[in-house]
């Protein structure tokens, strides 16, 4: 017997802001810090596993040549 849920399910929270552009040399992506195999497992993980990685990923910007950065930067406020 399975049992309905009441409600939408809870969305899922998530770094990406649609800059899908992975760096060659970093192997991050260039908009969410993200690898390609996390990008693709996302939705896998659990809550804690996400919070853990978000928390981790301001300090892999550093990780990304400043140039690189900064061509996108134009199109996203706040970096």
């Amino acid at each position: 017997m399975t049992r309905r849920m009441s409600g939408a399910p809870r969305p899922i929270a998530t770094p990406c802001v649609q800059v899908c552009v992975i760096d060659g040399e970093s192997g991050l992506c260039l908009g969410c810090y993200r690898t390609l195999p996390e990008v693709a497992a996302w939705g896998r993980y659990t809550e804690d596993e996400r919070t853990r990685l978000m928390s981790a990923l301001p300090a892999r910007r550093g990780r990304i040549d400043p140039a690189k950065l900064g061509m996108i930067s134009g199109d996203l406020p706040g970096l």
